[in-house]
């Protein structure tokens, strides 16, 4: 058998114009395609690992995520020993590839599926089978799941035939195509894994302009003191998050003929993606509000000094006529 490991992590472009593509392969040619992903190439290449060649293919989506397709084969996928190899390979495509920062922050996305030719009797009696295995691979543990727990990792499945089955998890899918045609389905499932870790990234931005409010405005200090140039640059970015999120659920909306359509349901629902939606507009919300707070008080401010500023004018104008007054009576002498 042969297992496909993606990872996804935070890379952004580097300005330059490359030539972009269109994901494309889906199966029966759907009504729509994601044509609002911007994907570039960025080359492929072999490597070796623990004695298995993995071939790696390098993408980068919308500018700011490097995909990686990492492809290599198993004999026995099943056996705890090869459990263990898969582990050193993908802990070394980590190791190779994705940027320290990210490896210790946990800012990325790693999925694993199982391509499967040849699934007798049928593909959904050969997953019965193999069921605990499949719950182990699925979820890279070696712990013992009880009846509920499989029935629950394996319970998401789309069938394009009856031959042809694909099994989604959170951690991991199988698909089983008789005629080695996985590509379709691998394609939405790095979609699914990129929106994901889009959806993290645009959370993690969120909860930093929160710290910067908090350390800027209120940190070491009795009341707020906002600053012009603070609370532009404040919302800028809130406009380019605004801006990525509207970007990330438009995709949402990408998938048109019924098998893509069924599978990235599944996808969406298994990923959690819709949660994270409304988890992240929910924050843009909320920091909509404190911002309009800021602004608002911001405003009061400029408008307390100036009002201060008028009355000490006219304090000041007071006191002159007062001694133009006293020196016209002859009270002050000149």
């Amino acid at each position: 058998m042969e297992l496909c490991y993606l990872l996804a992590f935070p890379d952004a472009d580097d300005g330059k114009t490359p030539t972009r593509e269109q994901i494309m392969g889906l199966k029966d040619a759907p009504y729509f395609q994601p044509i609002d992903i911007d994907l570039v190439s960025l080359g492929e290449e072999t490597v070796l690992i623990e004695s298995h060649a993995v071939q790696v293919i390098r993408q980068r989506y919308d500018g700011c995520v490097q995909m990686l397709e990492c492809r290599f084969e198993l004999a026995h996928p099943f056996s705890a020993s090869v459990l263990q190899e898969r582990a050193k390979i993908e802990s070394t495509l980590q190791s190779k590839f994705i940027p320290t920062q990210y490896r210790e922050n946990g800012l990325y996305e790693e999925y694993t599926i199982l391509l499967v030719k040849d699934a007798k009797p049928s593909p959904d009696k050969w997953i019965e089978k193999n069921a605990l295995a499949l719950a182990k691979l699925i979820r890279s543990q070696r712990e013992v799941f009880d009846k509920s727990e499989i029935e629950e990792i394996l319970m998401s499945r789309t069938r394009h035939s009856t031959k042809e089955l694909t099994l989604v998890d959170w951690d991991g899918a199988v698909i089983i195509a008789p005629h080695e045609d996985y590509q379709s389905d691998i394609a939405l499932l790095k979609i699914g894994n990129y929106q994901l870790l889009h959806y993290r990234m645009l959370d993690e931005s969120i909860d930093g302009m929160l710290d910067k409010i908090n350390e800027t405005f209120f940190t070491g200090k009795r009341r707020p003191r906002p600053t012009r140039g603070v609370i532009r640059q404040i919302a800028e970015h809130k406009l380019e998050v605004m801006v990525d999120f509207e970007r990330v659920e438009q995709n949402l909306l990408l998938i048109g003929d019924w098998y893509t359509a069924k599978l990235y349901e599944a996808i969406q629902n298994e990923f959690y993606l819709k949660d994270w939606k409304e988890s992240v507009k929910n924050k843009l919300d909320n920091l909509e509000g404190i911002v309009q707070t800021i602004k608002d008080n911001f405003s009061l401010s400029l408008e307390t000094v100036w009002a201060r500023v008028e009355m000490l004018a006219w304090a000041l104008m007071l006191m002159g006529y007062l001694y133009l007054t006293f020196v016209d009576l002859g009270l002050l002498q000149r």
